[in-house]
């Protein structure tokens, strides 16, 4: 009877969207699929720390296989991953490779001919979170349009997305285009790296309507109704699961006065001020070396809210931008004019969501506001999907 008890159970979780991970394999761990594609080629890799294969580093792996590696692109947070948000990440050699590291992040967004010179191929290998603002998709950008401007091919080794279960948000009006938004995608778009790099390309997003040689070594047993458990944290500020799927919501307050928690050890599961009323939750933001060099409101006691309660199923019972945090917050503060600052506009992509909230407008006639331009964004995003969907 036990035993049959078991084999129930086994059987019920293996049509769970928190079991099919365990057979889930991402494009970098399925080796025998690129490496064949990488003999006698002269390679450059843009990656992080993200990018493993297990506990193995992509960059240590292709050179104990003897493909030629010849210098490594890197994003906002650096190689290693130990730059804070925003950094100036400066050129260097990496010490564990002897190999040059140049950085993809402050003025230089974009990969030169220089730099690119005797380089065959590149290979794109990050963690990517599905939230618009979150800049690798942005660096994937320009680096596709480099290569695709003097005829060099880019494999794109796929990882799933941990927000890839739903779609919400505003749409970015290009008028407000900046790195923390290039596209005309909403906030969360539901498409793996692989998928929305196809986007970029066969939407004519690249510059003069370029188009980059494009590969995409996609994972094996991945769909969109999956919750992807991270093994990795993704970017210094977001140390777990719960924050990558709290960021989508919290990020807004980026654009404000208002912490997200940077400075602790919850960013982006928690967030507070100073001048906000007692909650009967505090905390006080100081220097963490390699998250937060110098987080708002260091030293200073923020009055809050801890959103570390909320758990994987909630998410997946709820798919959509949480707003009321940030609505609450407004409502809360007492100096409006001050709530919000002029990055605000850059993460929501439009200067309509912070014309809705200052009227008064509730969460859910927001959300409504989105409806049409997020239904023709589905049917565009059709085209490009990889996977089986969430719908």
């Amino acid at each position: 009877m036990r035993f049959i008890l078991t084999l129930v159970i086994v059987l019920l979780l293996g049509n769970s969207v928190f079991a099919q991970q365990d057979a889930l394999q991402t494009g970098a761990e399925q080796t025998d699929l690129y490496i064949p594609l990488l003999a006698h080629k002269r390679i450059a890799v843009v990656a992080n720390h993200s990018s493993t294969i297990g506990k193995t580093h992509l960059v240590d792996s292709l050179m104990s296989l003897k493909i030629k590696v010849k210098k490594i692109f890197c994003p906002e947070h650096g190689f290693r991953g130990e730059g804070d948000a925003g950094e100036i990440i400066k050129n260097q050699v990496d010490k564990r490779t002897g190999l040059t590291l140049i950085s993809l992040y402050g003025s230089h967004k974009k990969p030169t001919p220089k730099d690119l010179k005797g380089i065959d191929m590149i290979i794109f290998d990050m963690q990517d979170v599905g939230v618009r603002f979150y800049t690798y998709i942005s660096t994937m950008h320009y680096v596709m349009e480099a290569c695709a401007e003097i005829g060099i091919s880019v494999i794109i080794l796929d990882r799933p997305n941990p927000n890839g279960f739903y779609i919400d948000g505003p749409m970015l009006d290009t008028a407000y285009r900046s790195f923390v938004g290039m596209h005309p995608v909403p906030l969360v778009h539901g498409m793996t790296i692989g998928e929305y790099a196809q986007m970029v390309n066969g939407e004519n997003w690249l510059k003069n309507g370029v188009r980059c040689d494009l590969k995409v070594i996609l994972c094996k047993n991945y769909d969109h109704k999956l919750i992807y458990q991270l093994p990795i944290r993704p970017s210094p500020n977001l140390p777990n699961q719960t924050a990558v799927l709290l960021y989508p919501s919290l990020g807004f307050f980026e654009g404000t006065c208002i912490s997200v928690g940077r400075g602790t050890d919850f960013p982006f599961q928690i967030f507070g001020h100073p001048m906000l009323p007692k909650t009967g939750y505090s905390y006080i933001p100081v220097e963490k070396v390699g998250a937060s060099k110098n987080p708002p409101y260091k030293d200073q006691v923020c009055n809050g809210f801890d959103l570390r309660e909320y758990s994987q199923k909630y998410f997946h019972d709820n798919p959509n931008i949480n707003l009321e945090w940030l609505i609450f917050a407004y409502k809360m503060f007492d100096d409006k004019k001050s709530f919000f600052n002029k990055f605000f506009v850059n993460l929501s992509g439009t200067p309509e969501l912070k014309r809705q909230i200052e009227q008064g407008l509730d969460s859910e006639t927001i959300s409504r506001s989105w409806a049409k331009p997020l239904r023709e964004f589905k049917q565009i995003r059709k085209k490009y999907l990889l996977y089986p969907d969430f719908e």
